[in-house]
């Protein structure tokens, strides 16, 4: 029998999970190397942290592009549909499919206006766990005096004009292709704030061994919350257009 290759076990994983409709969980282990954020976490960078982070943005600014250029072919497309969100704080929601896809967030819209929610476990110990801290995370906390802090961070943050970015399936699958059905999350801070939504949609080809080539950056039209409707049909209403959004994109590719 032909032994698997590890991408065909993740795609049968894939498979195994979209077939129950499981398209929230992660399945890619964490490890033990990671903290729950507590209201002792630095949401805010101050003093000499604030040094540190604008060294490792400005590292990312300089070689980011070059190394998410080699590796897959990556290109930015719909650039013009950021005008919308130019003098404005925005959320932006992007598919979750590849470990460095921060980058591509970066890349699309500013490598120094960019921040980045993810889920607790990605508080990392360790020198890379410094980096991506350094480099705009705002993780997540069951912790509620934690949470309140990220809260008034991403206040803040959405204020100053900068755009703060969720993955809204919640989970990361690799090199997976397909969009996937959104939580409220993101749009309900859209919501709360009164900021745009703004979808982007990553499409690439892969090779026969699963590698990701022809990466496309998609940056689509900004979707603004309709005033006039209940909070929790603008959560509704910012959702389902971001989706047909995806959907509609994955189509063209």
């Amino acid at each position: 029998m032909k032994k698997r290759t590890k991408q065909e076990k993740i795609e049968g994983i894939q498979a195994v999970l979209e077939a129950h409709g499981r398209f929230d969980y992660d399945y890619i282990p964490f490890g033990e190397h990671w903290t729950m954020p507590t209201a002792d976490f630095a949401y805010r960078k101050r003093g000499l942290s604030l040094l540190f982070t604008g060294f490792w943005r400005t590292v990312l600014f300089l070689f980011g592009w070059i190394l998410i250029g080699v590796a897959y072919g990556a290109r930015v497309t719909g650039r013009k549909n950021l005008k919308a969100v130019k003098k404005t704080g925005a959320i932006t929601v992007m598919n979750h499919f590849s470990y460095l896809d921060t980058l591509f967030v970066r890349q699309a819209v500013g490598h120094f206006r960019s921040y980045h929610t993810m889920g607790p476990k990605n508080n990392k110990t360790g020198f890379g766990g410094c980096v991506i801290r350094h480099g705009g995370m705002l993780p997540f906390s069951v912790d509620l005096a934690a949470t309140r802090n990220l809260n008034a961070e991403i206040e803040r943050l959405l204020k100053k004009g900068k755009i703060v970015n969720f993955y809204p399936e919640q989970a990361l699958w690799t090199n997976y292709q397909k969009p996937r059905p959104m939580k409220d999350g993101a749009f309900h801070y859209a919501v709360k704030h009164n900021v745009p939504v703004v979808p982007i949609f990553c499409t690439f080809k892969k090779t026969k061994r699963g590698h990701m080539r022809h990466l496309r950056i998609n940056i689509l039209p900004a979707i603004f919350p309709d005033e006039t409707l209940p909070r929790k049909d603008r959560i509704a209403q910012m959702k389902e257009k971001a989706s047909t959004a995806w959907r509609e994109c994955f189509e063209r590719r």
